[in-house]
């Protein structure tokens, strides 16, 4: 499936489908949380809570993808993505953008 930030498909018709999005709520190990909290103390790149953000991307364009595929398109153009702290150690991640279905030479 073609997946663009943009709002179109370069030299192609498109015919859109419709809205498409996919969320998930993630955290982590309170272990990990307490490491991270003593990252916080010197600095630098608290790796456990990048690599949690990484699968929750992952996981929501996984999903924003297989309700696109259920419309029968594509590709999802104008793809963007929100984050929200939902409480502390946990971060919702939203994908969302246009289910296109390819139609041919513009």
């Amino acid at each position: 499936m073609l997946l663009l930030t943009i709002d179109h498909v370069p030299g192609k018709k498109i015919q859109a489908l419709g809205l498409v999005k996919g969320s998930v709520v993630q955290s982590k190990h309170v272990g990990n949380d307490f490491m991270a909290g003593m990252k916080t103390l010197v600095g630098g790149e608290i790796r456990s809570y990048t690599d949690m953000l990484v699968e929750a991307r992952q996981i929501a364009t996984d999903r924003m993808v297989g309700e696109a595929g259920g419309l029968g398109a594509d590709g999802v153009i104008g793809i963007r993505y929100a984050t929200s702290s939902v409480m502390q150690g946990a971060a919702e991640v939203t994908a969302y953008g246009t289910a296109v279905r390819i139609l041919g030479e513009a």
